[in-house]
């Protein structure tokens, strides 16, 4: 059965997902002919019939889609139904009549309703395939679980019914450019792979720095919290892509098993030393862009004891042969100085009597506020004297005129081609949740730092550098 007869379910249609991300990257897909499948089915609980749908998908996509063309929306709607019902197995099944062979069914719903849908859809009947040749596909958001014992009975609910192969557990992270050319980049460039290891390089640094406080999330986020949030799953995954052994092949499983390596080889976080390896901050308010923020437990919806932590950092060891003995910094955090994200591998320094102490290169991974590949070097300056200075050599990621993907558009052109590489695979995802929960549990007696809206973080997050190391600050390359 060919790709184009394929069926698209969204489950939670009328959702703030489906408006805001997920129908713009279907749209800008289509319009650039790239969308594969063939009809797409909204299912919601909503009571409406098929032109209220449209109506709902067209507003929205003129709200979030620059450029908006009404003929190719034309086009784009004639693929478009509607099915309303809830999450039980007999409501379910009425998109039978649209589903005979491929099926994709992403879950744009809340958390809590992942394992019900995805039994639903099991019993009736939608999950298996009826014959050879035919795939069924589930779509699932982060997160994948809310800790180790939820994750893992979610991968309990999914299992009877939805085989890993046929499970996507979408990381938008994961599909940024930049985030895959970590891959591209370390593999195919000879030079890296001599020095990527223990005895060339001091440290790595990942970091997602946010401006923004809750945007309307708190009732999310005041339960999670950034190390829930952001380091569990995002920057987790980036650990993985650093730190991972070459693989022989560009294969899912193959890929998926070097990752899940990497997370059980790291080094167990002592409980007695705890705040030496993990670091919880909250925003107190002050000043962002030049405008005043409040404090967290003063923004809406918030109560003033809330001792949830607005930002997060971590120092992981990996206790193989390739990178014992590096830290490995993951740090997030909102209300920062500046919106700033990277990854940083710093070399180590050269020989003190040549020319000053402490000079060290840098390799840079930008992802935000834009996309490029940094190296941070060192060359004499002009002049008489034999003096270096740092310089920068800066290769921008996306040249004028090329395609410029969302993550979304990416991760869902794989979903229609059925490539698992950029989805976590479940052991990955317990294997995470086992490095954060002793975190998790040890932070729910303490409260988390206070830090001043518009800095780069707590004080606190010093402490977790080892000797001769320092945060990289926000914002630069250097």
């Amino acid at each position: 059965m060919s790709e184009t007869q394929s069926t698209f379910v969204i489950l939670g249609a009328t959702g703030d997902l489906t408006r805001r991300l997920l129908f713009p990257a279907i749209y800008r897909l289509y319009a650039q002919n790239e969308w594969t499948a063939g009809q797409i089915v909204g299912y919601a609980v909503e009571k409406w019939d098929r032109n209220q749908f449209l109506d709902h998908i067209k507003t929205n996509l003129k709200a979030f889609v620059t450029g908006f063309d009404e003929k190719t929306w034309e086009g784009l709607a004639a693929r478009i139904q509607y099915q309303s019902g809830d999450l039980s197995a007999p409501s379910l099944g009425a998109l039978k009549r649209f589903v005979q062979d491929d099926a994709i069914f992403y879950l744009g719903l809340p958390p809590q309703l992942f394992a019900n849908a995805a039994q639903g859809l099991g019993q009736a009947g939608l999950s298996r395939p009826p014959h050879s040749g035919i795939f069924r596909r589930i779509v699932i958001e982060k997160p994948f679980g809310w800790d180790l014992k939820s994750a893992r009975a979610l991968g309990q609910a999914l299992s009877p019914w939805w085989q890993e192969d046929q499970v996507f557990r979408i990381d938008h992270f994961l599909g940024k450019d930049t985030v895959q050319n970590v891959l591209v980049f370390r593999f195919i460039n000879r030079l890296l792979a001599s020095i990527w290891d223990s005895q060339h390089i001091a440290q790595v640094q990942i970091t997602y720095a946010e401006t923004l406080g809750l945007e309307g999330r708190w009732q999310y986020y005041d339960k999670a919290g950034a190390l829930r949030d952001m380091l569990q799953n995002h920057l987790m995954q980036l650990f993985t892509l650093v730190a991972m052994e070459p693989p022989s092949e560009w294969d899912a499983d193959i890929l998926h098993n070097h990752k899940a390596e990497v997370l059980r080889a790291v080094r167990s976080l002592p409980p007695e030393r705890l705040a030496d390896f993990a670091v919880a901050g909250q925003y107190s308010a002050g000043q962002v862009g030049g405008h005043a923020v409040p404090a967290y437990t003063e923004e809406e919806g918030i109560k003033t004891d809330s001792a949830t932590e607005t930002y997060a950092a971590l120092k992981l060891y990996v206790d193989n042969w390739r990178w014992y003995g590096v830290p490995f910094y993951l740090r997030s955090g909102k209300r920062m100085a500046q919106d700033y994200a990277e990854i940083g591998v710093q070399l180590k320094s050269v020989p003190e009597k040549l020319f000053g102490a402490g000079l060290s290169d840098w390799l840079v991974f930008r992802m935000k506020p834009d996309e490029a590949i940094d190296l941070v070097m060192w060359a004499k300056k002009p002049g008489m004297d034999l003096v270096s200075e740092q310089i920068v050599l800066t290769a921008p990621y996306k040249k004028a005129g090329e395609s410029d993907y969302s993550a979304y558009e990416q991760l869902l052109l794989d979903v229609l081609k059925g490539d698992q590489s950029a989805f976590p695979r479940f052991d990955e995802v317990e294997a995470s949740w086992r490095i954060v929960d002793p975190v998790l549990e040890a932070w729910k007696a303490q409260k988390p730092e206070l830090y001043r809206a518009g800095t780069d973080g707590p004080a606190g997050q010093d402490r977790l550098m080892d000797a001769n190391l320092s945060w990289r600050p926000l914002g630069t390359p250097s």
